[in-house]
C-alpha cells in the first residue's frame, strides 16, 4: 500500500478525531540532519514524508540575543502534530541541542 498525502479540515465541537500518521525514527532523521549539516548548504523540501529543512551557521547573531553567531538548525515534521528539530548552539564541531514535540500523539502503533 503506498502513502498518500491529503489535507483535511477537521473542525467538530463533539469529537477529536484520530488520525494515523507515520513518524519516522529519530536516527534516521538525525543522520539526514548530519548529512545535511556537512554540506553546511541551505536546504528545503520534503523528507521522510514530513516537510524539512536546513540552515547552516552565519556569523552574525540573532535579534536581540547575546549569542555571537547564529547556530546551524535542523527541522522536521508540523508544529502540533509532531516536530523534531536539532540546532547546533554550541558550535557546528559540537552535538547539537535536540527538541521534540510529539506531545499530541496520543498512542504508538507497531
Amino acid at each position: 500500500m503506498g502513502i498518500v498525502k491529503v489535507r483535511v479540515n477537521v473542525q467538530s465541537p463533539d469529537s477529536t478525531p484520530i488520525v494515523p500518521v507515520v513518524i519516522p525514527d529519530l536516527d534516521e532523521v538525525r543522520a539526514l540532519a548530519a548529512k545535511l549539516h556537512a554540506k553546511g548548504k541551505g536546504w528545503k523540501g520534503e523528507a521522510l514524508g514530513w516537510q524539512a529543512e536546513y540552515h547552516p551557521e552565519r556569523p552574525d547573531p540573532p535579534l536581540d540575543s547575546q549569542m555571537t553567531f547564529t547556530p546551524a538548525d535542523f527541522c522536521i515534521g508540523e508544529s502540533g502534530i509532531w516536530f523534531f528539530s536539532l540546532m547546533w548552539e554550541h558550535g557546528s564541531d559540537a552535538e547539537p541541542v535536540e527538541f521534540l514535540d510529539e506531545k499530541n500523539i496520543v498512542e504508538k502503533l507497531a
